[in-house]
């Protein structure tokens, strides 16, 4: 992983390369991660595929995603990955107070699905709870099918089904996934 300056504009700030694990390949060029402010249309569109998403997998009542006015309040950082102009995942951090975070509106563009961008979003916002000092990291996500691609990637990287938090409800269909840093 590299740090490099972004010039100003497009609302995004923050850039940092992450490489593939078959960074050689063409068809996986290099992720750059930004921190975003949400203005662009690319972040917006892929924000309310999630949404549309979360809605169409979930039952209702079920459903805790963010939406756009909820992802830019002081207390949430968000994260986009990119393939040169092309976004290809966005992710966000909610801070629960002083030592505990929530992962918050994970999710890879359809173009981009299988190709590392989940991972490298992630690790991201693990290193970024590191570094904010903080000891915990949780989310809250649903069950079924289209949970799985990403109830296993949480797994690989530690998570552990736990408790509700963060005045969430305990429901069938909700599940609730804590690391300790």
């Amino acid at each position: 992983m590299r740090r490099l300056s972004h010039p100003g504009g497009g609302g995004l700030r923050d850039c940092v390369s992450v490489m593939d694990d078959d960074a050689s390949s063409e068809a996986h060029p290099m992720i750059n991660i930004r921190e975003d402010d949400l203005s662009g249309a690319q972040t917006q569109a892929l924000l309310a595929l999630h949404l549309e998403g979360m809605h169409a997998s979930s039952p209702p009542g079920t459903v805790h995603a963010l939406d756009l006015s909820g992802l830019k309040t002081p207390q949430v950082t968000v994260w986009t990955a990119w393939r040169g102009e092309r976004i290809a995942g966005v992710g966000a951090l909610k801070s629960l107070g002083a030592d505990h975070g929530e992962i918050k509106s994970m999710r890879t563009h359809p173009d981009h699905l299988r190709q590392g961008v989940g991972s490298a979003l992630l690790d991201h916002i693990i290193g970024a709870a590191r570094a904010r000092g903080w000891r915990r990291l949780s989310l809250e996500t649903g069950s079924g099918p289209a949970f799985e691609p990403s109830l296993a990637l949480y797994r690989k990287r530690g998570f552990a089904s736990g408790e509700a938090f963060g005045g969430y409800a305990e429901s069938p269909f909700n599940q609730f996934l804590h690391r300790d840093l």
